[in-house]
């Protein structure tokens, strides 16, 4: 059977691909814009037949129709990481976090912790061999599809074709069933608002950057701040090892900083295994051979993070206590995003060398009710999860300077965060720290309370 033939002998509509779940499943969807759009509308209409269906997505772009369909006892909603959609999902009670270091994603499948009876996900259409590209988000796709009872490819035309260097694609003999999708523009981001604050920090982070580093970039505004003024700098020859191509990198490309000829893996290549961003970063990332998409089982392996040398892992936090614990995904009781791939980049990174690994958070922030808060505290609110243990933390950044955790004591870190705390809140870390048996009276302590201002 030739390829486009075998196509259209499993092409179905995606009311009759929704039909293929039955109460009880697992159902797997693919990771950020490779989620299925068109087929989680129609099965969301099937909720008042079935019970039981448990759904996995990753960072859904928008709101999963599955989660908000407002039928209880139909789907159960869960989640590797949380997009702003998942994000409120969650704070309505329709979303469950699914804990995990995003390298092992992969294991879950493969180790049979995770069972899937059908793994639907979105692709680029196929080409004339017979394959569909997994496009932005290659992720943990081959592992959920080689798991799968069902497996259902939702072509998407808006999605780019990812060059990569494995686990990018699936053909079409290892497909039960094609629906052409209604064409869903992907996810774009806006253009992250960079305050100046965000600027000093990166600022300092970029100081401690140099030629040839390999770079890898988190979520947010802040990690991309300082890859814009990595974009505006003196460095040059650098390389991009990252679980997430964000247009920070298009930036470092367009000015000529980003080469990646001093790397140790994939020399010549950008690595990553999933894109957020702009309509531009997408059309960039189309059919280019200097990007390779890869599985996170390979871009967020330990050894293969720190087998580059001068590896830089730059990533936001919500809270670090004085411990030297960072909490990145959230916020008392209310989940924000995930463990993601920090965890990994941040130890891979330590490991390389040459090495750093930054958190990056502003001093303060300020609660909807308009109260300024230290983001530096005694112990973390309750509920909040810890994303790094204190023996793993490296470096902590804010807009008053940066402290290296590794090799300090519990009183050596106290003093250490608090010195780089906003002032307005020091005398009061102090008086905690003192309550935690975690301060010494130390005539050489480098917190000043007459400083009011970075």
């Amino acid at each position: 059977m030739n390829n486009r033939k075998e196509y259209l002998s499993k092409k179905i509509s995606a009311a009759d691909a929704a039909a293929l779940v039955k109460s009880g499943d697992w159902v797997d969807y693919g990771a950020f814009c490779t989620a299925p759009v068109t087929i989680d509308k129609f099965l969301a209409k099937r909720a008042d037949e079935l019970t039981g269906v448990k759904v996995r997505a990753e960072a859904f772009p928008g709101q999963a129709a599955v989660a908000a369909h407002g039928k209880e006892g139909s789907f159960i909603y869960n989640n590797w990481h949380f997009s702003g959609g998942d994000r409120k999902c969650h704070d309505n009670g329709n979303c469950h976090y699914i804990p995990f270091v995003y390298h092992e994603g992969p294991s879950h499948f493969y180790e049979k912790n995770s069972k899937t009876n059908v793994c639907i996900f979105a692709a680029a259409p196929m080409d004339s061999f017979g394959n569909f590209n997994y496009g932005i988000a290659n992720s943990l796709q081959r592992a959920m599809i080689e798991n799968a009872d069902i497996v259902i490819v939702e072509v998407n035309e808006n999605i780019p074709v990812c060059l990569g260097g494995a686990s990018e694609f699936i053909n079409i003999s290892e497909v039960d069933y094609v629906v052409e999708s209604e064409n869903t523009p992907l996810l774009t981001l806006p253009e992250p608002k960079i305050t100046e604050i965000d600027k000093r920090i990166a600022q300092i982070i970029v100081e401690q950057i140099q030629n040839g580093s390999c770079i890898q970039l988190g979520i947010g505004g802040m990690p991309n701040a300082v890859g814009k003024l990595i974009a505006q700098s003196d460095l040059k020859d650098l390389g991009a090892h990252t679980e997430m191509f964000a247009d920070a990198y298009l930036d470092m490309y367009k000015a000529g900083k980003l080469t990646n000829i001093n790397k140790a893996k994939d020399k010549g290549k950008s690595v990553y295994t999933f894109a957020l961003g702009s309509q531009e970063l997408y059309d960039f990332l189309h059919l280019n051979p200097e990007c390779a998409s890869y599985a996170v089982d390979y871009t967020n392996n330990l050894a293969a993070i720190s087998a580059n040398e001068k590896m830089i892992s730059i990533n936001n936090a919500i809270e670090v206590d004085l411990y030297g614990q960072v909490s990145s995904e959230s916020s008392g009781f209310r989940h924000i995003t995930g463990t993601g791939g920090q965890f990994d980049f941040h130890y891979g990174a330590y490991h390389s060398k040459g090495g750093k690994a930054f958190i990056c958070l502003t001093s303060t922030v300020t609660d909807k009710n308009g109260n300024v808060k230290s983001r530096i505290k005694p112990i973390f609110t309750p509920g909040t999860i810890t994303t790094l243990p204190r023996t793993i933390t490296h470096y902590i950044v804010t807009e008053y300077g940066m402290v290296n955790l590794k090799g300090k004591s519990t009183w050596e870190r106290a003093e250490a965060l608090i010195s780089i705390a906003h002032p307005d809140f020091r005398e009061e870390l102090i008086k905690e720290a003192e309550k935690m048996k975690i301060w010494v009276k130390n005539p050489s302590c480098a917190v000043n309370f007459k400083t009011s201002a970075a």
